[in-house]
């Protein structure tokens, strides 16, 4: 089995910035989902992401992977 690379340990990351979400939402539009127009959409898409990447996990079987 392969070690998961996320979550990484939350620092001040250059990487996570709005022109990345704003990839995201013309990802997601391409793949045929609606178009990220409300603010909340696109803060709750931002915190999700935020989640993904940097959240401890809260399983005991991704213990570790924090990096």
């Amino acid at each position: 089995m392969t070690t998961p690379a996320f979550p990484i340990v939350t620092v001040a990351d250059s990487r996570f910035t709005f022109g990345l979400l704003l990839d995201l939402t013309r990802v997601l539009e391409q793949h045929g989902y609606p178009p990220v127009v409300a603010g909340a959409d696109l803060v709750r898409l931002q915190e999700s992401l935020f989640n993904f990447l940097y959240t401890k996990p809260e399983s005991t079987d991704a213990e570790g992977v924090q990096r």
